[in-house]
């Protein structure tokens, strides 16, 4: 390799181009598995059985093998880059925001949404229902304090019933209502919810019709200039990627994962969308349902050591997570 006026220094007594050489990475395994053995001495004895037979590892184990061994292989890399202060700064941001999607499941999806329907919620009175919040919260409303405060009223609910039930009719109203959508829109995390789509209109169009001849435009308010062939968005934010994350089913506990190896029909065949297409999975079997929940614990470099495994290029398929 060209030899760069910065060299990369990394622990163990590993050089940059150590990494690109079949020695170096002997080497490299020889001091994580010394890093493992430290750590925990059963998952690393675990690890050499399945070495020694990796065909003896139905997929459900093997799912959760790789979950316990992603945190160590997140802590070695932060060790051998000398970036252990970075990864946990990281995780401790995704912990912060942990609140966010506990309260979302517990409270917005399970309490404030159920039975109630988009039509009962543009009723409701979403301005003088923030005023009422924004009194008993004594601060502006916003998604954190609705979390901080409606997760301590939870605490004690039977005191807190009038105050629950404004919070409620609140997040009812951000999530269903039309009004709601537009304040909250698909930035929110906490009024986000999941909705049936109309697979015949994805996309909002408008009609612009000119010298008698009718067109399809998007609004004004989605078109985006492109430079080349950048995407003309910034991807997902932290918390937007965590709420995807959070919101994976998980379905490799059940021996499967849908995303990768395709949903089935009760006949064990493919299903299709409504479309036509055939709904196989992801053609290179990445472990989807195992990297969500590494992310979700605030394990990013394990979550994307799971996926590469697999995917050697995802940085070149898709947004970052």
């Amino acid at each position: 390799m060209p030899q760069s006026s910065h060299s990369l220094s990394l622990a163990f007594g590993l050089s940059f181009e150590d990494l690109y050489s079949r020695e170096g990475i002997v080497r490299l395994d020889a001091q994580f598995l010394r890093h493992l053995q430290s750590a925990d001495a059963g998952l690393r004895a675990r690890l050499g059985e399945v070495r020694a037979d990796p065909s003896g590892l139905e997929r459900k184990a093997a799912s959760e093998f790789i979950i316990q061994l992603a945190p160590h292989v997140e802590d070695f890399v932060g060790e051998l880059f000398g970036i252990e202060r970075d990864l946990a700064a990281l995780a401790q941001r995704h912990n912060a925001l942990a609140p966010l999607y506990a309260l979302k499941r517990k409270f917005v999806q399970k309490k404030a949404i159920s039975g109630v329907k988009e039509e009962q919620a543009n009723t409701l009175n979403g301005m003088a229902l923030a005023a009422e919040l924004e009194s008993l919260f004594g601060e502006p409303l916003t998604e954190s304090s609705y979390c901080e405060h409606v997760t301590r009223w939870l605490d004690s609910e039977e005191e807190h019933k009038a105050q629950l039930d404004a919070a409620a009719k609140y997040g009812a109203w951000a999530a269903l209502s039309e009004a709601g959508r537009e304040k909250y829109g698909h930035h929110s995390v906490l009024f986000r919810v999941p909705h049936k789509l109309d697979m015949e209109h994805l996309v909002p169009v408008e009609t612009l019709i000119s010298n008698g001849t009718s067109s399809f435009i998007l609004p004004e308010h989605h078109v985006r200039h492109r430079e080349g062939f950048k995407l003309t968005d910034a991807g997902m934010n932290l918390a937007q990627a965590l709420d995807q994350a959070n919101y994976c089913i998980k379905c490799h506990n059940q021996g499967k994962d849908s995303c990768s190896h395709g949903l089935r029909e009760k006949d064990n065949g493919f299903k299709s969308s409504p479309f036509g297409v055939t709904l196989a999975g992801c053609p290179l079997d990445e472990k989807i349902s195992e990297m969500n929940i590494v992310k979700a614990r605030g394990n990013s470099v394990g979550a994307l050591a799971i996926v590469t495994v697999d995917n050697p290029l995802c940085a070149a398929t898709g947004h970052r997570m």
